[in-house]
């Protein structure tokens, strides 16, 4: 393996995937959302430049190529694992995701079962623009959550309705709520938009390395 820095950028985006469970485990809400949050876009700009700078300087290697994909798997599943936990277990967020998750669970097998034939399988711009999506919507829904969270505090139990009016009076923190409804509200809901759309394009990109792979699941005329 050469020691380059677009593989750095790669391994740290590896090592970044379970960090992100680590915020949550050594910070409290919001302070944990929000060290996720960073750590998951900083990763995710290194998956730009990794690739970026290898072909630039003409670093391209095996080992990068190889850990690419898989750095990027590891940093979507666990994302949606951990906002999926939070999110209170929300149908529209869980369907999504098991799409998602499905979709990965049986390209990689696909490609295990391949082996060598698996280069066939070339990433599509399609794939990538899938990949772009949920790392969009995982920023976006893992705000969403923090600003729940502070909502959630803010709130103290009250309802939107009952917020909005102690926010009227001055009793409450107007930066925390955005009208008749919280900020967490709208950003959860772009960020569900976001992970549809990421979810429609996974199952796209899913079922055309299907048909692709479909010449070589054939069996062996005797």
């Amino acid at each position: 393996m050469r020691w380059s820095l677009p593989n750095i950028l790669t391994i740290l985006r590896l090592l970044a995937a379970p960090g992100v469970a680590v915020m949550f485990l050594y910070f409290h809400r919001p302070w944990a959302d929000w060290f996720a949050l960073t750590l998951f876009i900083s990763a995710a700009i290194t998956d730009f430049f990794d690739g970026y700078l290898a072909r630039l300087w003409k670093q391209e290697s095996k080992f990068g190529a190889m850990l690419d994909p898989i750095a990027d798997k590891a940093m979507v599943v666990i994302a949606l694992v951990i906002i999926t936990g939070y999110s209170g277990m929300n149908p529209w967020l869980i369907l999504p995701v098991t799409l998602i998750l499905f979709r990965e669970v049986f390209v990689a097998g696909l490609r295990e079962f391949l082996g060598a034939k698996a280069g066939l399988l070339k990433v599509t711009k399609l794939a990538k623009w899938k990949t772009t999506a949920q790392m969009v919507a995982i920023a976006v829904l893992f705000l969403g959550t923090g600003l729940e969270h502070l909502e959630g505090i803010a709130r103290r139990g009250m309802t939107w309705a009952e917020y909005a009016q102690a926010v009227s009076a001055g009793d409450a923190d107007p930066i925390r709520s955005c009208g008749m409804r919280g900020c967490s509200s709208y950003a959860t809901w772009v960020g569900l938009t976001l992970i549809w759309i990421a979810a429609v394009l996974t199952f796209v990109t899913g079922l055309d390395y299907f048909l692709k792979a479909l010449p070589f699941l054939k069996d062996d005329k005797k």
